[in-house]
């Protein structure tokens, strides 16, 4: 029997009175979770957990501390409040730190609204595995591919409940459906490797395991033969599997709590100029069916859809209360919650300005240049935004795409990269990150 979790928090925070506490905020989130992994044709792995966590924030004047445990006997929650309550009065002084006003509170939080939960029955093991040898032979099938390294299917779904002593108490029910294949082409010093990996919240929202399968199969076909590329200053297309990285480089650095910290290659950034006057970054916390989607953020303010950057300019940070206090501004409902640490700021759905033309134009326009496909590694520094990563793809040569290449090195400076940015209009509009394929002009490559 699923247990109650708005019963818990609330005893939860009972007990953190109890103990002492002059205000607290609890998270409890009851989790199941199943994959299956297969390997020619045959069950590799197979694993399920289920589970109740909760976390505990008590606040004694302006010193807080955060206990977790998984443990949800009564006599767990009392012991769970009174640690808190020792290790608060034992924290530093934050003068920043607090709950939200009763006042600023969402009265909308019926999250049902936002289609976040696939009432259909739970897949059994035997359809996981099925849809995971299905995308495994669908990669196998593909002319060229040696052998799948591992095909996978997946299912969760969660329950959330925040309560506060505030008097907030709000709950959110999320599932996802996963299926992903790697396949391999070639071996030894020649072989190659790529992938497809799809996940929804509704299990008839995920495309077939075999176009996962196919799709995995012929991205790898197309590395066979990859080798290093020319060094010097060329333009690079982001392919829009790895373009939103670049993007997030820029939400990072608006993050309220790097600005507050001073740590941020954008912090005396604002009302200027960080993308082209052409270019929007906006957030829309209501989208349905999409995981990041939420009606309240977790300190309990109603979310609602905001502008980042409007026509290339930066016009505000991403604050949860506390980064919002110490700055002088209002929170702009971005707080995150996790059951072992207090709120911090964080985004949920974001969406870049698409362009006019498609990646092929891009690719054709660009003439000589690299067009990336995946990336590994990072040496970005978080003060002056010089940027640095390793990058695998395709050459291009007069506007074509020539031969497939690896072990290059792509560098330049993210506030120049960012400001020269032109996007393609293949934007993948069901995920959280909606963030079209990108060309920047002029960055540096080291190759051969």
């Amino acid at each position: 029997m699923a247990q109650d979790l708005s019963a818990l928090t609330a005893q939860l925070l009972d007990a953190a009175k109890r103990a002492g506490a002059q205000a607290a905020d609890v998270v409890a989130v009851d989790g199941t979770s199943v994959s299956i992994d297969v390997r020619a044709g045959a069950l590799e792995h197979a694993e399920r957990s289920e589970g109740v966590d909760i976390g505990l924030r008590v606040l004694i004047g302006k010193r807080q501390a955060c206990v977790s445990a998984s443990d949800t006997r009564e006599e767990t929650l009392t012991t769970m409040a009174e640690r808190a309550v020792a290790m608060a009065r034992m924290a530093p002084e934050d003068p920043f730190i607090g709950l939200a006003d009763a006042s600023q509170l969402a009265q909308d939080r019926d999250t049902c609204v936002l289609e976040l939960f696939d009432p259909t029955e739970e897949p059994s093991p035997a359809e996981l595995q099925d849809d995971a040898a299905r995308a495994e032979a669908a990669a196998l099938g593909i002319d060229g591919v040696t052998k799948v390294q591992s095909a996978s299917a997946a299912y969760g779904r969660r329950r959330i409940q925040i309560a506060a002593s505030n008097g907030f108490s709000g709950s959110y029910m999320r599932s996802d459906r996963m299926t992903s294949c790697v396949a391999i082409a070639g071996d030894g010093s020649t072989m190659e490797r790529d992938y497809c990996g799809e996940s929804r919240v509704f299990q008839t929202d995920l495309p077939t395991p075999e176009d996962i399968g196919m799709l995995a199969g012929r991205r790898t076909v197309e590395r066979v033969g990859a080798r290093k590329p020319k060094t010097g200053s060329y333009p690079v297309l982001y392919d829009e599997r790895i373009s939103s990285s670049l993007i997030g480089h820029l939400l990072g650095a608006v993050n309220g709590a790097s600005i507050a910290r001073g740590s941020s290659w954008l912090r005396d950034a604002l009302g200027e100029f960080v993308l082209p006057a052409s270019l929007s970054i906006t957030e829309h916390p209501h989208r349905k069916r999409v995981t990041a989607s939420r009606l309240f953020d977790g300190e309990g303010l109603p979310t609602k859809e905001r502008t980042i950057v409007e026509n290339g300019r930066l016009m505000g940070w991403t604050l949860d209360l506390a980064s919002a206090r110490k700055l002088g501004m209002d929170s702009t409902a971005n707080a995150a919650r996790g059951v072992s640490s207090p709120p911090s700021p964080s985004l949920s759905n974001v969406a870049l300005t698409q362009g006019e033309k498609s990646r092929e134009d891009l690719i054709s326009e660009m003439g000589t240049g690299l067009l990336v496909t995946s990336m590994i590694g990072s040496t970005i520094n978080p003060t002056t935004g010089d940027y640095s990563r390793g990058a695998a793809g395709f050459w291009v040569e007069n506007g074509e795409i020539a031969y497939a290449v690896n072990e290059c090195t792509i560098a330049g400076n993210l506030r120049e990269m960012l400001g020269s940015l032109i996007p393609a209009n293949d934007a993948r509009t069901h995920l959280s990150t909606v963030v079209p394929s990108l060309l920047v002009e002029g960055m540096t490559l080291a190759g051969d």
